[in-house]
């Protein structure tokens, strides 16, 4: 197999020098109407890889670089954590055959942590990709949460534009009696 990068031969979707270089993880936070959104990349710096999230190739993309960026960090989190944590996904629902941010959530089993697999679900399954914020505003997700309450959670996503789905999940969340601590994605746009 090939380094999807650099091609070069690799037992891996990315050869070892791609991980250590192209694709260190370069943390940013962004505030969200109180609420902390942490992202591993610039969208733009992995633009292509993002954009294999509904092909076969992406459940391999995906895979990795959730591997690479969110497993690491909930190994480091939880050691400074003295509390039960949660993870749960924002729509783990299956498209392409498979969910892009399971697999993200999937890499941030630990000890401590219990992932809430489909947990958060959109009842409006309206593409946002591309649309103006007055679309995304005017086409609410309509979440509804079938999880535990009176949980401390981390919010994840793979990709954060204008912020607003992460807003409606954190409401939904609220109301349900869950505390988020903060929301991590794979890439933010800004």
């Amino acid at each position: 197999m090939r380094c999807l990068s650099c091609h070069k031969l690799s037992f891996s979707i990315f050869c070892k020098r791609c991980k250590n270089e192209l694709l260190k993880p370069s943390i940013s936070k962004r505030n969200i109407d109180g609420l902390g959104v942490y992202s591993f990349y610039k969208y733009y710096n992995i633009e292509d890889f993002l954009l294999t999230k509904h092909t076969p190739l992406g459940f391999r993309v995906y895979g990795e670089l959730s591997k690479i960026t969110f497993k690491p960090f909930i190994r480091e989190f939880i050691k400074n954590s003295n509390i039960p944590i949660y993870i749960v996904g924002v729509d783990e629902s299956v498209k392409s055959g498979y969910s892009h941010v399971a697999l993200l959530t999937h890499q941030m089993r630990y000890k401590g942590v219990k992932v809430l697999h489909n947990s958060l679900i959109a009842q409006n399954r309206v593409n946002y990709s591309g649309k103006s914020l007055e679309f995304r505003l005017e086409n609410p997700r309509e979440f509804i949460y079938k999880g535990r309450e009176d949980i401390n959670i981390i919010l994840v996503d793979d990709i954060i534009t204008t912020g607003i789905t992460l807003k409606e999940a954190k409401r939904v969340l609220n109301i349900s009696g869950v505390n988020t601590l903060f929301a991590l994605t794979l890439a933010t746009l800004v």
